[in-house]
């Protein structure tokens, strides 16, 4: 047995777009200035199949053919235990480099399979759903001169309170939405008059997405937009920018292909963009739970536990793999069925803010994160200095 139980310690928005983008002339101005990412990853990212956890002696019968399935990019090893997905090859050029962290078995405070209650709970920092403020606009708050940005929409919970954020949405394409097209194309991906209709419409939305690169469209632009506010050196400190389509109940192999490509780029974009602030930036993406250990009968996965997390940046003390691996026999699952969660996101979460930001104990006890004393910072997720 290879793995034990053990701790571990482009695409850019048009020129008319990026001219549009709010200034931020009361915001951090010294050269030493952190930034801190939160990239959401709505809908539960399968990490079994994002990070492949090769040297567990379970995974060939659980996961292998299906993880080498025809047409399947070969997996990039990371070390003997762990691979990333195939499309994931600027991430894995960051684990390289040192400033690339994944941790496994991380999952919010919330253990339950909704959606919307998981993902409230990662963004208002409780032990819970609901609630009117987030942890990342609380962060904010605590930062002497702090001012933060929102790559959305509308303003997402974790954003919302008295300190000040601002929101931005990256314009979409004139013709399908991208986002419409990829639900409609998974809802109908096992009905056998629709599946080839989306099927040919797939061809055409990659050439619309297509441009330097070939990579896709929304998360790589937004991503790039959140570089271009972070990089400048009256830009806010702290940034939010979200995904959907992470849902795969059916036809993952093909959804996770593209959208694992989408991250690539989307990462990539922001490095190449923040490059003035990245040896001071830590990007942190994340998803609200994990999914079953199991494939299920339409080729997918359904709604689980423990997931993974990714902290990129040249601030991060990476090129290895963090968090406690609690194992895929089945007597090692959650309820027999999910990758058991081993670590609170909170304390990676308080781990970066304390380390990379510099907040104090108490305050991410109390103010960030409340009724969190028990649960103590990662240690060791930044660079010293």
């Amino acid at each position: 047995m290879r793995i034990n139980r053990r701790g571990f310690l482009g695409w850019s928005a048009s020129a008319l777009a990026m001219a549009a983008l709010p200034k931020f002339a009361l915001a951090a101005t010294s050269a030493e200035d952190t930034r801190f990412l939160l990239v959401l990853l709505r809908g539960g990212l399968d990490g079994l199949h994002a990070l492949q956890p090769v040297g567990d002696p379970a995974f060939p019968a659980l996961r292998g053919a299906f993880a080498a399935s025809p047409g399947q990019a070969a997996a990039r090893p990371l070390n003997a235990d762990f691979a990333l997905h195939g499309k994931l090859g600027f991430l894995a050029t960051l684990y390289g480099r040192g400033q690339l962290l994944p941790v496994v078995a991380v999952a919010p405070p919330y253990r339950q399979r909704s959606h919307f209650e998981a993902q409230d709970c990662v963004e208002n920092g409780t032990t819970g759903g609901g609630g009117t403020t987030g942890w990342l606009n609380r962060c904010v708050a605590a930062l002497p001169g702090g001012r933060g940005v929102s790559i959305s929409a509308v303003m997402p919970l974790a954003m919302r309170g008295p300190a000040p954020v601002e929101t931005w949405s990256p314009p979409l394409g004139n013709r399908i939405d991208p986002i419409l097209w990829q639900q409609l194309q998974v809802l109908y991906a096992a009905d056998p008059v629709l599946a080839p209709t989306f099927a040919a419409i797939d061809v055409d939305m990659a050439g619309m997405r297509a441009g330097p690169g070939g990579a896709g469209l929304r998360l790589p632009q937004a991503m790039a937009a959140a570089a271009r506010f972070m990089a400048d050196p009256h830009g806010p400190r702290i940034g939010f920018v979200e995904d959907t389509g992470w849902d795969t109940h059916s036809g993952q192999l093909a959804v996770l292909d593209r959208k694992l490509a989408e991250l690539d780029a989307g990462l990539q974009a922001f490095h190449d963009g923040a490059q003035p602030v990245w040896p001071r930036t830590v990007v942190a993406i994340v998803t609200e739970f994990g999914r079953t250990a199991a494939i299920n009968g339409t080729g997918g996965t359904d709604h689980g536990t423990g997931g993974v997390a990714f902290l990129a940046g040249g601030a991060v003390a990476g090129g290895r793999v963090g968090g406690d691996w609690p194992g895929l026999a089945r007597a090692q699952l959650n309820e027999g069925r999910d990758l058991r969660a081993t670590t609170d996101l909170r304390a990676l979460f308080k781990g970066v803010l304390a380390g990379h930001l510099g907040l104090a104990p108490d305050v991410l006890a109390r103010q960030i994160f409340p009724d969190s004393a028990a649960v103590a910072p990662m240690s060791g997720l930044v660079r010293a200095g």
